[in-house]
């Protein structure tokens, strides 16, 4: 929020008292004194996933860069999900060639890349899958609110 802040921390105003506080955005601890140093974070906290995402019609925001607005079942996203995971899984395609041309995310133009992420900024099924995956291993699909996605841990 601040430029005047070291990196990875946040300045804040409590609801309760009015006062500012600073927050680490990696850990999502929370100080009164204004930092003086770049939050840390350890290798622990965070990993680094790709991911493709297939929205369906009850997604949060059913729509993306690739479809204005998505009319498939959830049914069909899964259908969807599972055949780009046994092409790839097959070895006719990688995983960044097909989150680049089909997910329904953002991240399609990094070929799926979330980069490093900690607890508490992802959704919480897709961050207990993310961190339970051995780097390399790729997950089944994963629910959330956005949709179905397959989440392959890359560091």
């Amino acid at each position: 929020m601040s430029d005047d802040l070291p990196d990875g921390w946040e300045r804040r105003v409590s609801r309760s008292t009015g006062k500012e506080f600073y927050l680490n955005i990696y850990t999502k601890e929370s100080q009164w004194d204004k930092p003086t140093m770049a939050a840390e974070q350890s290798a622990a906290d965070t990993v680094q996933c790709s991911h493709l995402l297939v929205k369906h019609r009850e997604s949060r925001r059913p729509s993306s860069w690739r479809e204005e607005n998505i009319t498939r079942s959830k049914e069909e996203a899964l259908k969807l999900l599972k055949g780009y995971k046994a092409d790839i899984v097959s070895g006719r395609a990688s995983f960044a060639e097909l989150a680049s041309r089909y997910s329904d995310c953002s991240s399609a133009k990094r070929g799926g890349d979330l980069g490093p992420f900690g607890h508490g900024q992802m959704q919480k099924p897709f961050e207990d899958v993310a961190f339970s995956l051995e780097i390399g291993e790729m997950s089944e699909p994963v629910w959330t609110e956005s949709g179905v996605h397959i989440i392959l841990r890359t560091g």
